[in-house]
């Protein structure tokens, strides 16, 4: 939901990954010809929409990824298509689909499942899944990210650049205020009074960025102190309830009352340029920003799970692989070889160093490059160790809709507009507005 600087997929990584090609037993004459049949059957060519989130040239690093799959499969050309933020990914893809001329494979949102099946424009992959083992593919991947991927028993999508958020903190201004560096705040009470600490000389203790994902940062306060928001079939939201209003009147209360915290809506890129430019010692965001704070900071820092209430917890993020109902069959199968490339454990763990972003897959993290990584940078494991507490991020029927009435409502509550009660009072009838049709 989300990204970062990053360097390019090292070409000797993607080298050794080669696949073996197997020979038939058969005359020199009739190999040629077999050859020359395929490659004039089976030539693909592919469109990959690929949305870029925060800061930094990824989009290099996608290009050089999509590159090498290529000539690992000489017979599909993957043409990667830029598509600017998520939220531009998703309305170039819903054009895309209503034009019948949708992309053949998509990274986006794993929020946007219902909305896809809604427009009736993805196909499961359990077929494809099948082949590759079924449950024991699948168990390689973490079912916190799965959670968004599947419904009604099928799987719709495949976890590729997928985060939880994360608290990060200035150890050096830790130090100056008079805190342990490596003790980081781990309840919403230690949180408030370390911010309040750390707000000095011009400085904020915390930020918490707002724009674009106010939702997304509610949630982690929803599920620090209760439950999630939503139901798994995307039909119903809770968010009117005594435990979410005490959770956003905290947040609010940061900036109004104890006000370590700048009050009103603080811009999601804004952010982490605060943090590296030591104006904020703390900020709650997206570990897919980890490799740009470890490139660019001129300062010891330190990355922590989100402070606990009730309990740790955080919504994941980021985007998912989507292949498309209405292209070829060819294209259906060149795409799920695509999906299959891009999340291998040895390129999901090379992923994961080169942005930030957790390796999606458990065996990533076995690879002996992840290993050696978080042995050297142990801040790389952090959100991924989170996950035990991790859970979906808000996804329903009519989601812009639903999404759309929490964050407006939210941003509302943090601007002194309505009280958080009121806000989710709100929040919650036009929530319910937009999902009634669904639930006839």
């Amino acid at each position: 939901m989300r990204s970062v600087t990053a360097k390019m997929v090292s070409l000797g990584l993607c080298i050794s990954m080669i696949a073996g090609c197997g020979a038939k037993t058969e005359s020199p004459a009739a190999t040629s010809a077999s050859n020359k049949a395929e490659t004039k059957d089976e030539k693909v060519e592919l469109t990959f929409y690929f949305p870029i989130a925060v800061g930094g040239p990824l989009t290099a690093t996608i290009e050089g990824m999509a590159q090498e799959f290529t000539k690992q499969n000489p017979n599909i050309t993957v043409k990667p298509v830029y598509t600017g933020s998520y939220a531009d990914t998703a309305v170039k893809t819903q054009a895309g689909v209503q034009g019948k001329n949708p992309p053949d494979v998509a990274v986006l949102q794993s929020t946007e499942l219902f909305s896809l099946l809604d427009m009736n424009a993805i196909v499961p992959l359990d077929e494809f899944i099948a082949k590759e083992g079924g449950d024991k593919y699948l168990s390689d991947f973490y079912p916190a990210f799965l959670a968004n991927s599947q419904t009604g028993g099928k799987t719709y999508s495949i976890p590729f650049q997928r985060s939880t958020i994360v608290l990060y903190y200035n150890k050096d201004l830790f130090k100056a205020a008079g805190l342990d560096p490596n003790k980081p705040p781990q309840t919403w009470d230690e949180m408030k009074d370390y911010a309040k600490k750390l707000t000095k000389d011009g400085k904020w203790g915390l930020e918490i960025p707002v724009t674009g994902f106010a939702y997304w940062m509610f949630q982690t306060f929803a599920l620090q102190n209760g439950k999630n928001i939503m139901t798994e079939d995307g039909k119903k939201v809770m968010f009117n309830t005594p435990e979410n209003v005490e959770g956003l009147q905290y947040w609010v209360d940061l900036a109004k009352k104890e006000k370590a915290m700048p009050e009103g809506v603080t811009e999601w890129g804004t952010v982490p340029s605060d943090f590296l430019e030591g104006k904020t010692a703390m900020m709650y965001h997206t570990t897919g920003n980890l490799s740009n704070v470890k490139k660019n900071a001129k300062f010891d820092f330190g990355v922590s799970f989100l402070p606990k209430q009730k309990s740790f917890g955080s919504p994941t993020g980021g985007g998912n692989f989507y292949i498309f109902k209405d292209i070829d069959k060819k294209k259906q199968e060149a795409a799920w070889k695509f999906v299959k490339f891009m999340t291998e454990s040895e390129r999901a763990a090379q992923w994961s160093i080169d942005t930030g972003y957790v390796a999606v897959r458990k065996s990533a993290y076995e690879t002996e490059r992840m290993k050696k990584y978080a042995a050297e940078f142990p801040a790389a494991v952090v959100a991924r160790d989170q996950l035990q507490y991790a859970a979906a991020e808000l996804s329903t029927h009519n989601n812009g809709k639903v999404m759309k009435a929490l964050s407006d409502q939210v941003q509302a509550a943090l601007t002194g507009a309505m009280t958080p009660a009121d806000a989710l009072k709100k929040a919650q009838e036009e929530a319910d507005k937009a999902l009634a049709p669904f639930n006839k």
